[in-house]
């Protein structure tokens, strides 16, 4: 079995203290990782512009917004925490999650919709349910 590195072991006990489920625990080693692949050496020699290169990088891999910022989170801790360099921390960069927005239906469509069942019981759920914008599951849930 392969010795664990100082800093890995540093790293991975900064996490323990602090109660991190494994989950956490193996994501932000993966995310360390990937920014230590990408530098072609010991993280702990990165510099401002290694980190402003990563996430350029990132971003032109396509990398999805999720995972980015999963990434900023992992290294944020390990400059803060485990390396004591806030300063690269600070220059780390949360990507905006576009807001997706759901598609409105034109009145004749939801006329079309409503007039779909001739049951008037029937009639004022839908035009509850779409007037109050619930999904279909919460319909389904509704008693």
């Amino acid at each position: 079995m392969a010795a664990i590195s100082p800093l890995r072991q540093r790293l991975l006990d900064d996490m323990a203290v602090r109660r991190f489920s494994r989950e956490t625990q193996r994501n932000y080693l993966r995310d360390v990782g990937r920014f230590a692949t990408f530098l072609g050496r010991s993280p702990h020699t990165a510099t401002v512009e290694d980190v402003r290169q990563f996430q350029i990088a990132q971003n032109a891999a396509g990398m999805p917004t999720p995972t980015m910022n999963a990434i900023v989170s992992a290294l944020r801790f390990f400059f803060t925490q485990t390396l004591d360099r806030p300063d690269l921390a600070r220059r780390l960069v949360r990507v905006a999650q576009p807001c997706n927005l759901p598609v409105v239906l034109s009145r004749d469509e939801v006329a079309r919709l409503l007039n779909a069942t001739v049951c008037l019981k029937h009639q004022a759920a839908l035009s509850v349910a779409y007037g109050a914008g619930l999904r279909v599951a919460e319909v389904a849930a509704l008693k």
